[in-house]
C-alpha cells in the first residue's frame, strides 16, 4: 500500500508456494521475547484514539483508490466483539463511491526491530484491497525512507497472500521490488496470523508460523536497507485502486469487512 506519496503497487516477483489452513500457534508464550505493544480490540465502539489515529480524504492516496476513508466513523472502524472490525461500503460520500478508513499508529507508536503479529480474517470480493504495512514514522521521501508489506490480498486474486519490501533501490516503479506470494485457501473464511520478524540483519514474514519471505541486509546501505529507523503500523481497507482494481470493482460485493483480532508487537531479548 501507500500513504500520500508516490504509487505503490506489489506485483508477485518470487514464487508461489501453496499453504492450508494452520493452527495459528502464535499465541504460546515465548520467553525469547517481550510484549512492548498490543490492542486486543477489547473494546466497543471507535477504535482507542490513544493508539491509532486515521488517515483521511479520497485522494486517492497515490494509488487511484476509489474509496474515501473516513474519520471517526462507527460504519467505516469499530471494536465489535473482541474484534477490530474495518468496513468498506458502496455509498456516496464526498466525492466517492466508497468509504472505508485506514488507522495508523503514526505519532503514537513506532518501534525498530522486533516481532509484530497481527490476527486477521481478509474481506473477499473483486476490487478489494485489505493490508497490514509499515512505514517510517519520520517519512521524508518514498522509497528511500522505505515501507514494509507485511499483508497484501487483492480480492480477484483470491487467496493469493503478498509481502514485499520497497526501498530506493529495490521499488516497484523500477520492476526491482523484492516480493513473495503464499496461497492460503480461507483467508476470508478463517482467521491467521501475519508476522513479521524484524532484525538488524533481515525481515522475515510469515503465515501462522509458515516463511514465506525473507528481505536480507546483504549490501548494508541506506539505499537497500532503510529499515534501521522507527517504524508506525498501518491497516487498512482500499477500494479499487491500481492493484486492487486492476480487474474492476464487484459493487455486489459490498459491504465487505475486514475482522482484526488483535495487533502485539514484541521485542526480542
Amino acid at each position: 500500500m501507500k500513504i500520500k506519496f508516490k504509487n505503490i503497487i506489489s506485483i508477485c516477483a518470487g514464487g508461489i508456494v501453496f499453504l492450508s489452513a494452520f493452527n495459528c500457534a502464535s499465541n504460546k508464550p515465548d520467553a525469547g521475547r517481550t510484549l512492548i505493544w498490543s490492542d486486543e480490540f477489547n473494546g466497543k465502539g471507535l477504535p482507542d484514539s490513544l493508539k491509532w489515529n486515521y488517515d483521511t480524504g479520497g485522494s486517492g492516496f497515490g494509488n487511484e483508490e476509489a474509496q474515501f476513508y473516513t474519520r471517526n466513523r462507527l460504519e467505516n472502524a469499530r471494536m465489535e466483539k473482541g474484534n477490530l472490525i474495518i468496513e468498506a461500503k458502496k455509498e456516496n460520500w464526498e466525492n466517492k463511491k466508497y468509504t472505508s478508513a485506514r488507522l495508523l499508529t503514526k505519532g503514537k507508536f513506532a518501534f525498530q526491530y522486533g516481532t509484530i503479529e497481527v490476527r486477521a480474517k481478509l474481506p473477499k470480493g473483486r476490487g478489494t484491497w485489505p493490508a497490514i504495512w509499515m512505514m517510517s514514522e519520520n517519512m521524508k521521501k518514498w522509497p528511500d525512507d522505505g515501507e514494509l508489506d507485511i499483508m497484501e490480498h487483492v480480492g480477484y486474486n483470491q487467496g493469493f497472500i503478498h509481502a514485499s519490501v520497497h526501498t530506493k533501490k529495490y521499488n516497484h516503479i523500477q520492476g526491482t521490488q523484492k516480493t513473495d506470494t503464499l496461497f492460503v485457501k480461507d483467508v476470508s473464511e478463517k482467521f491467521h496470523v501475519y508476522k513479521a520478524d524484524w532484525t538488524p540483519e533481515k525481515i522475515d514474514v510469515y503465515i501462522d508460523d509458515r516463511k514465506f519471505f525473507t528481505y536480507e541486509n546483504k549490501e548494508k546501505n541506506d539505499e537497500a536497507w532503510p529499515f534501521n529507523r522507527p517504524y508506525f503500523i498501518i491497516l487498512n481497507l482500499a477500494v479499487g485502486g491500481f492493484w486492487g482494481g486492476k480487474e474492476g470493482i464487484d459493487d455486489a460485493v459490498f459491504p465487505q469487512k475486514y475482522y482484526i483480532d488483535y495487533v502485539r508487537v514484541y521485542q526480542n531479548k
